[in-house]
């Protein structure tokens, strides 16, 4: 998996401190107890509250059970974890940060209600659904007048977006999981510093874990020099709290407003193919151009505000939009949208679930994990079993083993149901990506995992009637013809199999 990946000196330094921490509020608390045995009996009474209100809690429900195992085997020491890791402080200070950034954009995007009212007269039910939720869930309208373009394979994607850096004239946001020293982010940054020196507005975003190895202190110092403003998302700390646990998984690029890219693809040469020691990387990504594009650029302004220093605040959100005169664009609706963790809406999953349940004839996934939630479950089975063909694709050749093991241990489950399941036997799939019906389809950065569907900060692209549809049904097609069917008699186990996977999938929301 990817957090499992990239670890480098000062991770392992706070990961190591972090251990040390857990290991001395445990060996505290089991002296306190010990000592004083009314402890012992108000620790019941902790756990009792606890597990009260980790059942009201509207979260997964293997989440929900490691907590209550922990608590009720050890009262007092899981209740003090429990109170340490999810009523931490900080996280409330972070979370007010993005709510204060997320009621300014949306009352920014209310100058598009006519715009967004116009398309519900013009569009079928199945998308007006979808684009009404994503608007009241967050804040993101549905876009006409934008063009689209997928791409199949990372590679081909990487080239039309060094074109479109080199052609930025305001600004660039650069917004990315993982960014590693290679031939990739060599490219990238030759240009981020031509443009720079120019005086384009050059702005980065890193994920602080999957990124950690290349910006050190000094690095960051050089980039400063060189005119490009850069923001580590989540600083690793060695306090003890649950939200660096929560990454940003998102992959964006904005050029001037007008051009953006969404998808898998992170700044690293296994996404193009160079040096991949797991086979063909197989990765999808999308290219926006138009109207949709403002979603993007203030879903990264949005971040950077919440992580920023405070002279380099952007107050105006506005100042970033595409303000050019342009020929209309229009190639289906695009709704743009974003998913956070410290939001009580999965929107990621709760769009990949509107697809399943409203599905007619097909519903093909590309996704390189398949560890779900029993409500993703029901869905993927009900389509299937109202006639719907449902097939997943997934790693042939695994990044790591145990996680590919507690993919293939849902295969058993949804095969009964008429689910159809291929594994890529060139390399790793890692494209994450929802086609249906001729007509709707989501590219982006969403995995079919819990990572990305409650503990990261995601984003994606839903696409209605767009050129691109196609596209993306063709690019499954090919792949389906390089993959393997996964059949019933693949997912025979032992008993002593069958038990392993069963406390994978119990551990499966810390995977």
């Amino acid at each position: 998996m990817e957090l499992l990946k990239k670890a480098g000196i000062r991770f392992t330094i706070t990961l190591l401190l972090l251990i040390l921490q857990i290991i001395g509020i445990v060996i505290l608390a089991s002296i306190i107890v010990d000592s004083l045995p009314v402890i012992f009996g108000f620790s019941w009474i902790l756990g009792m509250v606890i597990v009260f209100l980790l059942v009201r809690k509207d979260e997964p429900s293997p989440y929900k059970t490691i907590w209550i195992i922990i608590v009720m085997g050890w009262p007092f020491i899981g209740g003090l974890l429990y109170l340490i890791f999810e009523e931490n402080p900080h996280i409330k200070r972070v979370d007010a940060r993005i709510n204060k950034e997320h009621s300014k954009l949306s009352n920014l995007l209310c100058e598009y209600n006519e715009n967004f009212n116009d398309i519900n007269t013009r569009a079928d039910s199945r998308v007006i659904g979808c684009s009404r939720y994503i608007k009241k869930a967050s804040s993101y309208h549905s876009y006409r007048n934008t063009e689209s373009k997928y791409y199949p394979m990372g590679e081909l994607m990487f080239e039309d977006m060094l074109a479109s850096m080199r052609n930025a004239e305001k600004f660039i946001f650069v917004e990315y999981f993982i960014i590693t020293q290679s031939t990739m982010w060599d490219k990238t940054l030759e240009i981020l510093e031509q443009k720079a020196a120019e005086g384009v507005d050059v702005r980065l975003i890193f994920d602080d874990f999957g990124s950690n190895r290349l910006f050190t202190g000094s690095y960051m110092k050089g980039l400063k020099k060189k005119g490009i403003k850069a923001v580590r998302f989540n600083p690793m700390s060695p306090v003890l709290s649950l939200f660096m646990n929560n990454r940003n998984h998102r992959k964006i690029l904005v050029i001037d407003g007008h051009t953006a890219f969404n998808g898998g693809i992170n700044i690293s040469d296994e996404y193009i193919n160079i040096n991949c020691k797991f086979g063909i990387w197989k990765d999808g990504g999308v290219r926006l151009r138009g109207e949709a594009v403002t979603s993007f650029s203030h879903m990264f302004i949005k971040i950077w505000n919440t992580f920023c220093k405070a002279e380099e605040y952007i107050a105006d959100y506005m100042s970033y939009k595409n303000h050019e005169n342009s020929e209309p664009l229009y190639d289906g609706l695009i709704v743009p949208y974003d998913d956070s963790p410290l939001s009580s809406e999965q929107i990621g999953e709760n769009v990949y679930i509107d697809i399943l349940n409203k599905a007619q004839s097909y519903v093909y996934i590309f996704t390189p994990f398949l560890i779900i939630s029993e409500k993703m479950i029901y869905a993927l089975k009900m389509a299937a079993m109202r006639g719907v063909d449902v097939r997943i694709i997934t790693p042939g050749i695994p990044e790591s083993k145990m996680v590919h093991r507690l993919t293939r241990s849902y295969y058993a489950y949804l095969l009964q149901s008429g689910v159809r399941i291929y594994e890529y036997t060139p390399g790793f799939l890692h494209a994450k990506t929802f086609v249906s019906d001729e007509e709707i389809a989501v590219v982006g950065t969403i995995n079919l995992d819990y990572r990305s569907l409650y503990l990261h900060f995601e984003c994606a692209t839903l696409l209605y009637n767009s050129s691109s549809i196609k596209d993306i049904k063709e690019d499954f097609v090919r792949t389906i013809d390089a993959s393997k069917e996964v059949l019933p008699a693949d997912t025979r186990r032992r008993v002593w199999d069958k038990f392993i996977d069963a406390l994978l999938r119990l551990l499966a929301p810390l995977m």
